[in-house]
Order: structure tokens, then C-alpha cells, then sequence
């Protein structure tokens, strides 16, 4: 029993890394710190659990999203939920509008708030990318995020509050846009 309980928590760090990849809000992002940080992954293991976390939800949204919508605008506040997140994300995606594929793979691999996967996914379904240009787009956004990450990761708790301080500006100076 005691060897099964063992397993048990060998596995749970990994598929906590995993899961947390695959959110939209935190995806590779959160995942790599939490990896290493956290449960004390080396690096190649909070980078490889995470890209493919982080690549796991994408091809249903992009098959699917097109559905999603239909339904959504069938309810007043699922069309003003997608008519909102649309807008912003048409803002924000406009070298995904210019420069298509290439676009999606520079919006997806900038580690900022509000540029990754989901959003990239979102912005393809927007922009009209299909999905065997959108999705090899997306994954090369994943795999340069995933190094962007991992090389702030790696100068340590010094490179995380510096990627922090950065993210928390640029969240601010949007905050105070808004304002």
C-alpha cells in the first residue's frame, strides 16, 4: 500500500503542472514557475509537461470554437460575453490581421497577459486562420513562450520577480488605460 500512495504522489506534481498549463489564464506561464519553483522539476521536465499542457486544450477550441459561438449567441449574455472578449481580442490581435500565421506566432509567443494559446486559438477563429495554419502557428508560439519562460525561470527567483514587476506593469498601465 505504502508504494502505491508513493506513485500516487510522484504523479500528482506532474498533472498539477499539466492542468495549470492548460488554463487560460495561467497556461505555460504559471505552469514553468509552479514546476520548478514548486515541485523542483529541472527545467527540461517543467518545460516539456508544460508546452504540452499548454497545447492540449488548443485543437478543440480550434475545431470547435466556430460551434461555441453559434451557441453562445443563442443567450443575450453569451453574445455580449463573445462580442466583448471578440473586441478585445481583435485590439490586441491586430499583427495576428496583418501578418496572418506569422502574426499568430509573434502574439502567442510574447509571454504578456492576454497572449496566449486560448487567446491565439481565438484570434485565429477571428481572423479566419485555418486550422493547419493556425495550429503549427500556435505550437511554434508555445515552444518560444516555453523559452522565454524558462530563461527567467532558470536566473531564478531574481528573473521571476523581474518577469512579475514586468507583467504587473504591464497589467497596471492597461488598468490605467481603462481608466
Amino acid at each position: 500500500m505504502g508504494h502505491l500512495v508513493e506513485n500516487i504522489n510522484i504523479r500528482i506534481p506532474e498533472l498539477a503542472v499539466l492542468v495549470v498549463s492548460m488554463l487560460p489564464v495561467s497556461e505555460l506561464r504559471g505552469a514553468i514557475p509552479l514546476a520548478v519553483f514548486k515541485f523542483h522539476f529541472p527545467i527540461w521536465k517543467a518545460f516539456l509537461l508544460s508546452v504540452a499542457g499548454n497545447l492540449v486544450p488548443i485543437v478543440p477550441i480550434l475545431l470547435f470554437l466556430n460551434r461555441i459561438h453559434r451557441l453562445l449567441y443563442r443567450t443575450s449574455w453569451g453574445k455580449k460575453l463573445f462580442d466583448k472578449f471578440s473586441a478585445r481580442t481583435r485590439k490586441r490581435g491586430q499583427i495576428v490581421e496583418k501578418y496572418e500565421a506569422l502574426g499568430l506566432i509573434a502574439f502567442v509567443a510574447i509571454p504578456l497577459p492576454v497572449t496566449g494559446a486560448w487567446t491565439g486559438a481565438f484570434a485565429a477563429f477571428l481572423f479566419d486562420i485555418p486550422f493547419k495554419k493556425a495550429f503549427p502557428a500556435i505550437a511554434m508560439g508555445v515552444l518560444i513562450a516555453g523559452f522565454i519562460v524558462s530563461a527567467f525561470v532558470m536566473a531564478g527567483y531574481i528573473g521571476a520577480v523581474a518577469v512579475g514587476a514586468i507583467l504587473l506593469f504591464l497589467v497596471l498601465k492597461e488598468a490605467y488605460k481603462r481608466l
